[in-house]
């Protein structure tokens, strides 16, 4: 052992066997609290992230499975009808799982495949194959959060060389949520990783149901599933805008407003053609001339007595013009150049159609703000009114009750000072931990600068003293001072004093103040012992 290490073990050993006894519990008890301390803020900083693994499991297969991971070497723990295990082990706890045939209450999408013999028609693999990959979806599906459990049901037309029209493959889900309200986005991630499952599986062919029967999926046209959606998220959003206009300019608890609008989910698609002139040179230009000249001629018979020509047997005889006639005939065509903008619009779901907002306001804060017909205008604004849509705004003056305001406003002010209690208690229980936590490590130091101190002591040669008491000759056999007695002549010269001297207390002051300030006085003697060698 290095001699540093011998020497700093025996200073500690010095400055331990110095210390009292109180101290040494003291140094006992702050020990012990820091290795509980550092042993548990280890535990928790080691602690790995637990994520579920499996969930839903009945029977035997949470404790099955556990087993099965924890021999594999995988920290399993059972939560519930769950099993979770760290973050970073999840795939090989799912690999271990599947190879041991864990959870037996779980298909995994294999079990429809090995029963499957050699003498399998081609039809019924298919059908196998299809129940596979329904209970492979299922499973993938339950493992997002909020699905509980998920059924799959795919039809997947048959494919023959005669059919004219390719049929498209259509997929049912039916998931169960619990109590969770699967979101837009939630739904929108269970019909993505469906369709990707399967070939040739559009998107809008999926059909997502919950428990209860409610359809999660749109149409295809995005209307009915997010119908109720924005419609709700419209009405409250105005009716929140226009209660806290109302708040603002009547006072709390002066107005109730409610808003129903209807909204046009149908996607339009608006297609306009506008020509201008350019004013460029035309494109092309035709013209065309017809002209025609000749001499007189005779004209035809004239009609007999019934209107007929030669009917009656009476002859004609023809005469011509005077002059020759002429036929002149012109055209021209000509193709301007002219500017084509073809508009295309498309218009989202989502307008609004009509709404109609209901307000009712206390009679005193209505005829304080200027009247009914003022706070109606007044909304009208507000809420943005279209005739042309068919808007209504009405407000209907009524005798509020303000007992469910002051009662809110008084839970709201007993929920802030609660609030502002535990705050305060939080904020004193951690000033006094502070605290304790400082004033152990005050004693602590207190205790090993005493014990340090104590340890630094070193001897000090002051020289011989002189005695106590003065010597006083008694002969033998004489009593002495205080009545006592000497039994032999050897003890002629014993130190007797019948009280102490003036000088002997100033020596016993000073015997005590080396006791208890060794080392201020060891400095102040060879201050003196300095002065003396230089005088």
């Amino acid at each position: 052992m290095p001699p540093q290490l011998i020497a700093a073990l025996k200073r500690a050993g010095t400055q331990v066997n110095g210390m009292t006894l109180g101290q040494k519990v003291i140094a006992v008890i702050g020990i012990g609290v820091l290795l509980l301390g550092g042993s548990a803020f280890y535990a928790w900083a080691s602690k790995p992230d637990y994520v579920t693994a499996f969930s839903g499991l009945t029977g035997s297969d949470p404790g099955d499975t556990r087993d099965a991971l924890v021999a594999a070497g995988i920290d399993a723990q059972i939560d519930g009808s769950s099993v979770t295990v760290p973050a970073d082990q999840l795939s090989e706890a799912a690999a271990k799982a599947a190879q041991a045939g864990l959870p037996k209450g779980e298909s995994s999408g294999n079990d429809v495949l090995a029963s499957m013999g050699v003498t399998t028609t081609q039809l019924q693999q298919r059908a196998a194959l299809q129940a596979s990959l329904e209970q492979k979806i299922g499973s993938t599906l339950e493992l997002l959060d909020g699905v509980q459990t998920a059924s799959v049901q795919l039809a997947v037309p048959e494919k023959t060389v005669f059919e004219d029209q390719k049929q498209s493959t259509t997929a049912a889900v039916v998931v169960d949520t619990g109590t969770h309200e699967a979101t837009t986005d939630e739904v929108n991630a269970m019909v993505s990783l469906v369709s990707r499952s399967v070939p040739d599986l559009k998107p809008a062919d999926v059909t997502i149901t919950d428990a209860t029967g409610k359809l999660l999926t749109d149409d295809g046209t995005g209307a009915s599933g997010k119908r109720d959606e924005l419609t709700t998220g419209y009405e409250q959003k105005m009716q929140s805008k226009i209660q806290s206009i109302l708040d603002t300019t009547l006072g709390a608890g002066k107005a109730i407003a409610t808003v129903n609008a209807t909204l046009d989910m149908d996607a339009t698609n608006r297609a306009s053609t506008t020509y201008t002139n350019s004013g460029a040179l035309p494109n092309s230009q035709t013209e065309a001339s017809e002209e025609y000249s000749g001499a007189g001629a005779g004209v035809g018979g004239a009609l007999g007595a019934n209107g007929v020509f030669g009917v009656d047997g009476t002859s004609t005889t023809g005469g011509t013009t005077g002059d020759g006639s002429t036929y002149v005939k012109k055209s021209s065509t000509t193709d301007n150049a002219n500017n084509v903008v073809v508009d295309n619009t498309v218009v989202a779901p989502g307008d609004v159609e009509r709404q109609s907002v209901a307000v009712i306001v206390d009679q005193k804060a209505m005829d304080a703000f200027g009247g009914q017909q003022n706070l109606q205008t007044f909304l009208t604004t507000a809420v943005g009114f279209d005739q042309n849509r068919g808007d209504v705004v009405s407000v209907t003056p009524a005798t509020l009750s303000t007992a469910a305001a002051d009662a809110s406003a008084a839970a709201l002010k007993k929920a802030a000072a609660e609030q502002k209690s535990e705050e305060q208690f939080a904020l004193i229980k951690q000033g006094a931990i502070a605290l304790g936590v400082l004033l152990l490590a005050l004693v602590l130091f207190i205790a090993w600068r005493r014990a340090v101190k104590k340890g630094e002591r070193e001897a000090v040669d002051i020289g011989e003293l002189e005695r106590l008491y003065p010597e006083v000759p008694v002969a033998a056999g004489q009593a002495g001072p205080a009545g006592l007695a000497l039994p032999t002549a050897n003890d002629a010269h014993l130190l007797m004093a019948p009280e102490p001297e003036p000088e002997a207390l100033r020596r016993q002051e000073f015997g005590q103040l080396v006791d208890t300030q060794p080392a201020e006085v060891a400095n102040l003697l060879r201050g003196w012992l300095a002065a003396s060698k230089k005088g």
